[in-house]
């Protein structure tokens, strides 16, 4: 593990841990994101992954897919039940179908292989703006709660609880699109502009993805006991969240 710091400012430095088993590309993104004020540790495999995440708090986790013993998904999959530390997917697999499910275990970017490291930060920086952005605290108590046909979205919690009082599991990638289609409710919004503001664009998105994302986040709220379509599609548009939001 390899820990380094490059910040003399009153705030201490946000901490990355680097997850790639390509020795030469791990220390050329160390060493950059050092010049940028970043603090780093770096990790080849799960068991080191885990031992650093269980030893410090980490602001950022840049995750390559292909690694030796357990893949990038499974650790992706494994820190989303103890965490909600961003996760941004940096691989050479470029295949929608991986795209797809790195969005949907809860990744909050995926960046295909070769890649630019000012690209990179710059995409590191927008996912930590957004994570401090969500971890501050609401000033109303009126921005806590989202209630629509009886479902009831708690943000602070990142909680979604059913009209029958169950706690639906969202993926961190389901809970901003659900959040961006209840900000929007009753209004139509294209697949790209729903990516954007669900912030969770994964590399070179598609409707595809899209599509995949909405279909679970539908079959999530099925059980709607009015029976309604609450997620609609207009053909060749977007979607649209039909029911009245209540802020609470």
């Amino acid at each position: 593990m390899q820990l380094s710091s490059l910040n003399d400012g009153p705030a201490p430095p946000q901490t990355i841990l680097i997850v790639e088993d390509d020795a030469s590309l791990r220390v050329l993104l160390a060493r950059r994101l050092q010049e940028n004020g970043f603090k780093v540790a770096t990790a080849e495999t799960a068991p080191e992954v885990q031992r650093i995440f269980n030893e410090q708090p980490l602001d950022l986790i840049l995750l390559d897919l292909m690694l030796p013993g357990t893949s990038g998904l499974d650790i992706c999959r494994s820190i989303r039940r103890e965490s909600d530390v961003p996760i941004i997917i940096i691989s050479a697999r470029n295949e929608e179908t991986d795209r797809v499910l790195g969005l949907e275990l809860g990744a909050d970017d995926y960046v295909p292989k070769p890649f630019s490291t000012k690209e990179l930060i710059a995409r590191i920086r927008a996912v930590l703006r957004r994570g401090a952005s969500d971890r501050t605290p609401n000033k109303t108590a009126s921005q806590d709660m989202l209630r629509f046909s009886g479902w009831t979205l708690y943000l602070r919690r990142h909680e979604l609880t059913a009209p029958t009082g169950a706690r639906v599991e969202l993926s961190g990638a389901e809970y901003a699109l659900l959040v961006a289609l209840l900000d929007n409710a009753q209004r139509v919004i294209g697949r790209e502009r729903l990516l954007e503001l669900s912030r969770s664009r994964l590399g070179e998105s598609s409707d595809r993805s899209v599509d995949v994302l909405v279909s679970r986040l539908r079959r999530k709220l099925s059980h709607d006991e009015a029976g309604q379509d609450l997620i609609r599609t207009i053909r060749g548009v977007g979607y649209i969240m039909t029911a009245e939001v209540e802020r609470i």
